[in-house]
């Protein structure tokens, strides 16, 4: 464990950072300190080189589960600003990082602990995953935007809601996760799409995910100008040569191999 960290482990291998939410006595519970060290990781490895992907995790046991009550209980309305900035610098720090952020859920995701993994470009989970938004329960207002962009309107509304926890197979379904896998099976399988995701060019990954977050407040025209000016950019530039070469030597090899 990094010293600078007690709550969060880090490993880098092969251009892929994991970061792991590491409070295993609370269940991965978000206090403070947590939040403090999730906002100074993300703008740490926001600025590395070497990391081209993030894989954001709890374990394969939980992921969080959500607000630390104890402390939320001691809070007063004319204490709270700092709390609530703090958790709002974490999303912003995890929604904005430059890399694609995957976060694999391996148990519980709950409350805040929901808008933790919300903050994320690609959510995969374990079967034994569990997710709520549980904000209205405790008479708190929920995170809706980017829940809406990624399930719709009216799944965010009921999700938002209700408060009601739900399955990883029904995350699938409503769209919220993209895949789910084998409970115990979940790190060695997020990490083997992290590590295939982390051999392309660190700037037009980071491009991409730019381009997804910015074309959704676009109209269609205005999109496909975006898009269409993006792509000029990259096309014809050496690395794209040297990797339509390096496809076109594989698919050679290929063939000569039937």
């Amino acid at each position: 464990m990094d010293k600078k960290y007690q709550y969060l482990l880090l490993s880098v291998e092969d251009k892929v950072a994991t970061v792991t939410i590491h409070r295993p006595d609370k269940g991965n519970a978000l206090a403070p300190e947590v939040l403090m060290e999730i906002e100074a990781m993300f703008a740490s490895l926001c600025q590395r080189q070497d990391v081209h992907v993030i894989v954001f995790t709890g374990g394969e046991k939980y992921f969080s589960a959500g607000f630390d009550l104890n402390i939320i209980r001691k809070l007063e309305k004319v204490s709270n600003e700092e709390y609530t900035a703090l958790f709002h610098r974490a999303y912003r720090a995890i929604l904005f990082c430059d890399q694609p952020v995957i976060c694999a859920v391996g148990g519980p995701a709950i409350a805040g602990g929901f808008d933790l993994t919300l903050m994320c470009d690609i959510r995969y989970a374990s079967e034994r995953a569990k997710f709520g938004q549980r904000e209205i329960v405790l008479s708190l207002t929920p995170i809706m935007d980017p829940l809406w962009r990624i399930i719709g309107m009216g799944n965010a509304k009921e999700v938002a809601l209700t408060g009601r926890i739900y399955d990883a197979q029904e995350a699938l379904r409503m769209g919220y996760v993209t895949k789910v896998f084998p409970e115990g099976k979940l790190l060695e399988s997020v990490m083997a799409i992290a590590k295939e995701m982390a051999t392309y060019d660190r700037m037009c990954l980071k491009e991409t995910k730019q381009l997804a977050n910015k074309i959704i407040s676009e109209d269609m025209d205005g999109a496909m100008r975006v898009q269409e000016w993006l792509f000029r950019t990259y096309i014809g530039s050496e690395d794209n040569h040297q990797r339509i070469d390096a496809l076109q030597a594989k698919l050679a090899a290929a063939r000569k191999n039937k």
